[in-house]
């Protein structure tokens, strides 16, 4: 396993790759990125919901992992992932608005991407599954309620927390020298969060279309509106940021890379 340092020094490097990316590139890398994670959001719905109670929170939380480790095995681009470009802005080795472009172009990205899951599992009527097993699909649209209904503190709070886990998974990932070693760096850090409750935007990009196009395609109202979206989805992003950048970036930055000695 590589040490912190090591991982921190060859982050300068990635994060340099990230931000130089055509953007084309960038925008269409982070659309599979958002497709992944709400591939993995849909996969722990489904488990959740048919299995109910306190060990289909657990299952939800087994099977979630999925979306980030087909993130990380593909190297595809993840704006929670991406926080962690804060590093080598701080180090000086790439400039502000090229992590804000990245951000920016990535975010939007894995936005289309998750958006285009829900649409596909609706209108494909995947939460059949559902269905069939539980004998009701709103619980699909429980979920998107509910994190609607989160105050503003919560979102952001939990949001924090959440991207401590999410960067901690990619940096451990980066961290082992085995597949074998990836896989486990990634998945149990994420595990975690989602056992939690935390708030990943990404995934809620897929949580909350999705529990209002269920809900509209059955007849019924969900009781989402776009101000109701954007009320969680903006504090969750802002919670991101600064548990992934400012407190694992910019702590990894003030642990193993400012007044580092220079490499001979």
């Amino acid at each position: 396993m590589k040490s912190a340092k090591e991982v921190a020094e060859n982050y300068m490097n990635v994060g340099k790759n990230k931000v130089s990316m055509p953007l084309w590139k960038m925008f269409l890398s982070a659309v599979f990125a958002g497709a992944f994670i709400a591939f993995g959001a849909l996969g722990s719905q489904i488990a959740g919901a048919c299995i109910g109670g306190t060990a289909g929170r657990i299952a939800s939380a087994c099977i979630f992992p999925v979306g980030l480790i087909l993130v990380v095995s593909l190297g595809v681009e993840l704006f929670t992932g991406n926080c962690l470009l804060f590093l080598p802005c701080l180090a000086g080795k790439i400039t502000v608005s090229s992590m804000l472009k990245n951000w920016g172009v990535v975010y939007l990205g894995n936005f289309v991407g998750s958006v285009l899951v829900a649409l596909a599992a609706a209108f494909g009527h995947t939460y059949g599954i559902i269905v069939s097993a539980a004998g009701d699909w709103r619980s699909v649209q429980d979920t998107a309620v509910s994190k609607c209904g989160l105050s503003v503190t919560d979102d952001i709070l939990r949001g924090i927390l959440c991207n401590v886990l999410v960067c901690l998974a990619v940096w451990l990932a980066m961290a082992a020298t085995d597949s074998a070693g990836k896989l486990i760096g990634t998945y149990l850090p994420v595990m975690l969060f989602v056992l939690c409750g935390f708030e990943h935007s990404v995934a809620n990009m897929y949580f909350i279309p999705a529990g209002a196009l269920v809900a509209s395609l059955s007849g019924e109202r969900a009781g989402i509106t776009c101000l109701q979206f954007l009320h969680n989805l903006l504090p969750v992003t802002l919670g991101n940021i600064l548990g992934g950048a400012c407190i694992v970036g910019g702590g990894i930055f003030l642990l193993f890379v400012k007044n580092a000695p220079a490499k001979n």
